[in-house]
Parts: C-alpha cells; structure tokens; sequence
C-alpha cells in the first residue's frame, strides 16, 4: 500500500530538505508551493494539516520541488506573485514584481488623487503589475503602457484580462524610436537600471532566470532615464509628475542629477526597507 502523504507529512519533510540544501527559509519555500498548488492562504495549510494529496498533486510538487533545488524562483514555478493584494500571472518572460515597487504606486496614486481622470504612461509594462494595479486603483484612469517585449506583453494581457482591468491600453513600443504623442498627467517606469558589468554579481535565481532585458540597458544603467529627462517635457503636461523607481548605492543621486541637468525640480523616497529607491520629478 503507498504511503499517504499528508500536508502536515509533506511540511516536515520538506523544510528538512530545503534546509539540508542550504535554503534560507525552508519552510516558507514548501508553504509557497502548497499554497499555490492548494490554492489557499497559509493559515488554511494549517488548517489541513491532515488532509492527504492525491497522487497528481504530489506529481506537481515533485517536480516544482526538483526545479527550485535549482535555484529557479518559486514564482516562475507556480506561476503567479502577489502585487499590492492582487494575484499576477507572471513567468521567465516578465520581471517578478517586487514588494519595493509597491511604493511607486502609493506615490502616483498620491501624486494623482485630485486630478480628475487622469492619464497615465508606463514604459516597461512587464506583468503589467505597475499599470494595472493603477488602472484598478483609480478606475477613472486612462492608463497607455508600452513594452519592446511582444512576450511580456502576452503575460500583461494574461493579468489585464484576469483582473478585468479595462482601462488599459497595451501596445509594443521602442520608446528610443518613438514616443506617444499626447502629453500624460503621470509618467512611470521601473526601467532596466542594471549595468551590464553587474550584471555577473547579481543573485543566480536573478541573472540565469529573469529577462536580461528588463535588468539591464546593456550599457552602464542609465540609459532610460537619460531618454526620459529629454523626453519629459514633451510627455508629460506642466504641473505633472514622472515617478520612477531606481537603483541602490550611488545610482539614485545619479538619476537624480541627470534631471536636475535638464532643470527639473527631483525628489528621492525611501522604500518601506529606508532605501532611496523612487525618483519623482516635478513637471
């Protein structure tokens, strides 16, 4: 007779192996997968602790498991990350959403909350979590959002049709060849800001998972935000904000510095982890 795998069986194996591994939290990684695989939250897991997976399940987890002894991230292999409350769709193509990014959005909902219908640019719209989370947040919002990334722009549609989010529109744009025409109430990015000799010291489930592309402008990590300080005058209408997210160590200053360069007034915010990591600019 085979074993009977209970959800309590499989934590405790689990967390044991992972951290034979040299997993740094073990068991977080086998609570991701349950929850995913269970579709529940984790206190359910919990629970359920004596309930039985069916042999399809344990098939899943198996191989989910054999994936990430690898390093590959746990979003890629479920298939979905959380982004200010809210289920994405993401996979290899698209960025994994950050819990630092969240806080470009409390800033451009701040930034936006007397304008009546206002309208918004993204470049780089990846899973789409910057754009629709807006969309959602601000359903009056008439939100345009570009990629180079006919793949990414897939896995935003995917999110944009999950989350019923109808007041995007989503196009594939080379934002150095060409620009929209009409000027926005708010301009947001979280461009490629990696430079391309970083790109060696990044983390592995980093550099050998996530799109090269959207990590860095193969160059030295400021190149869009050189593109954008030209373009903003023509992008983005007077009393207007850009809002961007940038790097760590001396890049924000730099950033900074580029659009003073071009006469605007910048302000740096703290992520919720006290780093300069979101760059607005005063139109």
């Amino acid at each position: 007779m085979p074993k009977v795998w209970r959800i309590i069986d499989i934590i405790q194996w689990a967390e044991g192996y992972f951290k034979e591994k040299n997993f740094e939290n073990p068991r977080s990684e086998i609570e991701w997968f349950l929850c995913s695989l269970l579709d529940c939250n984790r206190i359910d897991i919990y629970l359920r602790f004596e309930e039985p997976l069916i042999k399809n399940q344990l098939k899943i987890l198996h191989k989910w498991i054999k994936r990430r002894i690898k390093q590959e991230p746990l979003q890629y292999i479920t298939n979905r990350c959380n982004f200010y409350g809210r289920d994405f769709t993401v996979n290899s193509s698209v960025l994994i959403p950050r819990p630092e990014t969240e806080r470009l959005i409390d800033i451009a909902l701040d930034k936006i909350k007397k304008i009546d219908t206002p309208k918004i640019f993204e470049v780089g719209v990846g899973s789409g979590c910057i754009a629709i989370t807006l969309g959602l947040e601000r359903p009056d919002a008439e939100i345009h959002a570009i990629d180079i990334s006919q793949k990414a722009l897939k896995v935003a549609n995917q999110n944009k049709t999950k989350l019923k989010a109808k007041n995007i529109n989503l196009s594939k744009m080379d934002i150095f060849e060409s620009s929209p025409k009409i000027p926005f109430d708010l301009f947001i990015s979280n461009p490629p800001y990696i430079g391309k000799d970083e790109i060696a010291g990044l983390e592995k489930n980093v550099k050998n998972y996530e799109p090269i592309i959207a990590l860095t402008d193969n160059q030295d990590g400021y190149k869009f935000y050189k593109k954008f300080a030209e373009m903003t005058s023509k992008l983005v209408k007077i009393g207007g904000y850009v809002i961007l997210e940038v790097g760590i160590k001396n890049h924000p200053e730099k950033v900074s510095r580029i659009f003073s360069q071009h006469g605007y007034l910048t302000t740096l915010k703290k992520d919720y982890n006290g780093d300069n990591r979101v760059l607005i600019v005063k139109v």
